[in-house]
């Protein structure tokens, strides 16, 4: 059988893998381990406790490969497919329960990644079907081979089709929510004028524009006592930096 090294493969680091991730046997470990020889406090043990994350750039590369290995031996070997197809509907379930119930998201990047994975997946498509060309081209059906050039052509013109449909909503930020944010500003600031606003907004603060006031502070010295008039503590702790000029008079 041709695809025995990939079945094997498949029971032993997918079926086994995602048997694993439901298990957490390694984090049970060192929990505990941590537990015994450094948790001393509360905030140690729930530090010790945190799961993390998912860990995409791990777990989304694993996934592709099996994604590839399902469509390039469904031309070679179809008895692949139903491994794959039970890998993925374990998956499937088992990371949808890790994601809402264990993990803790980190970030979220509003589906940025979509387009690399998209890519990869049309990049799985056009090898399963160079290699459909291929296999084609050895068997008594090369004749037919010719008719089936299309299919990496109508792949492509896919792939150029949602990129120049659907990325600006990966990468970009829709005008529509944009506009919505507005509206909710306007409403909840009606006096704010946003073109001063925006003038400075996004300097970083030592570069932002302020007015020099000076501030004149009297102080008398005088042989036995000295009279000091200092500003207010509201008026030091203003947003703008104040300059003092003093002036000395002395009394003989």
């Amino acid at each position: 059988m041709k695809a025995t090294f990939f079945m094997t493969y498949i029971m032993v680091d997918g079926w086994a893998g995602i048997a694993s991730e439901i298990l957490r046997l390694k984090p049970l470990v060192i929990y505990h381990l941590k537990n015994m020889f450094l948790v001393k406090t509360e905030r140690d043990r729930e530090n010790a406790m945190d799961p993390g994350s998912i860990g995409l750039p791990e777990n989304l590369p694993s996934l592709q490969l099996y994604f590839l290995l399902g469509l390039v031996y469904a031309v070679v070997t179809p008895v692949l497919l139903p491994f794959i197809v039970v890998f993925f509907a374990f998956a499937f379930l088992v990371y949808r329960h890790q994601i809402i119930n264990v993990y803790n998201q980190e970030y979220e990047s509003a589906g940025a990644f979509w387009p690399h994975v998209h890519g990869r997946i049309v990049a799985s498509l056009l090898i399963a079907q160079l290699l459909l060309l291929g296999l084609l081209s050895t068997k008594k059906a090369a004749s037919s081979t010719p008719l089936l050039i299309i299919l990496p052509i109508l792949t492509i013109w896919f792939h150029r089709y949602c990129k120049t449909r659907f990325e600006s909503a990966f990468r970009k930020y829709p005008l529509e929510e944009a506009m919505e944010k507005d509206i909710m500003e306007r409403a909840s600031e009606p006096n704010l004028d946003l073109k001063a606003y925006l003038a400075d907004a996004y300097l970083h603060p030592i570069f932002h524009s302020f007015d020099d006031v000076e501030e004149k502070v009297e102080i008398r010295v005088d042989k036995d006592q000295a009279h000091v008039f200092s500003p207010s503590r509201s008026e030091i702790s203003s947003d703008s930096p104040h300059h003092y000029v003093y002036h000395y008079e002395f009394e003989a």
